[in-house]
């Protein structure tokens, strides 16, 4: 019987940490298919943790977590460098509820994983559990196997390499959502001005096939570049082509479909009122989490 009534309460505490814990998954990963894998392996650790012994159950689950993850993101590292074309994160449809929490939402947002994706795996490890969870340095320090000095000293040194490197200022919901309107208005009415409105001059293109779907092969950069790139995919698909607004990340994105099915997924990068950076995901491998919402917190 009291078997039975920790398992419960394993349970319980298990499900109502459930959506930080994928959350914490997939900001080390970049990959809902992987983050659900590490949930997995997280419950199969805390169902035998004698719950009487955990002071903080929160800080607990997230360590289990996050060294699974880190375990996982080594694993990942070598299969990207086999990779067809350029690697983006798997997007997913987020509620609208989810931008209220700003510091949520950058760190869910496609261009900071790409930067994230610039960080060793224990800097990224530090980086998301310290600045985007506020785990403390201890909690952090047992889940990368580190002393909590050497850990403080990560976390400076992946703060400034991300700060280095993500976008200027505070990026708006209304900013993004304004270039993706201009960016939907020229798919659907093929009038290429539109693009160049809004792309600045250094803008750098990124799309992911997976060696599925036809993608560039490597990112383009300049907005001459890039709109022509695109007006070639818009003048040989015309009229099939169209975009609907979704959530995608916590910050506005676009949903691509072609003859009504589903190709893709936009999302951008804006600086001072100019996309900088053009993310488009068509592995189809990469597409099941944005025809429905997929839940995450902090």
């Amino acid at each position: 019987m009291g078997d039975d009534g920790g398992a419960d309460a394993a349970t319980e505490v298990f499900v109502a940490h459930r959506n930080l814990l994928f959350t914490v998954a997939y900001e080390l990963l970049g990959s809902a298919a992987d983050a659900e894998d590490v949930l997995q392996e997280t419950w199969l650790r805390w169902a035998g943790v004698d719950l009487s012994t955990v002071r903080d159950q929160r800080a607990y689950l997230v360590r289990i977590a996050a060294r699974q993850a880190l375990a996982r993101l080594r694993v990942v590292g070598r299969r990207k460098e086999t990779y067809i074309g350029p690697w983006l994160p798997e997007p997913l449809l987020t509620a609208p509820d989810v931008a209220d929490d700003v510091e949520l939402a950058d760190s869910l947002s496609m261009a900071m994983l790409l930067v994230l994706e610039t960080l060793t795996p224990t800097e990224r490890a530090v980086f998301v559990l310290r600045d985007v969870f506020d785990l403390a340095y201890d909690e952090i320090a047992a889940a990368v196997d580190k002393n909590p000095a050497a850990v403080r000293q990560i976390a400076h040194r992946a703060r400034a390499h991300v700060a280095a490197r993500r976008p200027r200022g505070t990026v708006s919901s209304a900013e993004t959502r304004a270039a993706l309107a201009a960016f939907q208005r020229a798919i659907e009415t093929g009038d290429l001005r539109i693009l160049f409105d809004i792309l600045a001059p250094d803008v750098v293109a990124m799309s992911d096939g997976g060696g599925v779907k036809q993608s560039m092969q490597r990112p383009t950069v300049g907005a001459d570049k890039v709109a022509r790139l695109w007006a070639t995919g818009l003048n040989r698909l015309g009229a099939a082509m169209s975009a609907e607004p979704a959530q995608v990340n916590g910050y506005p994105g676009l949903i691509v479909r072609v003859d009504g099915e589903l190709d893709g997924v936009v999302a951008v990068r804006v600086e001072d009122g100019l996309v900088t950076g053009l993310y488009y995901v068509r592995n189809p491998d990469k597409l099941s989490r944005v025809e429905r919402e997929t839940a995450v917190s902090r």
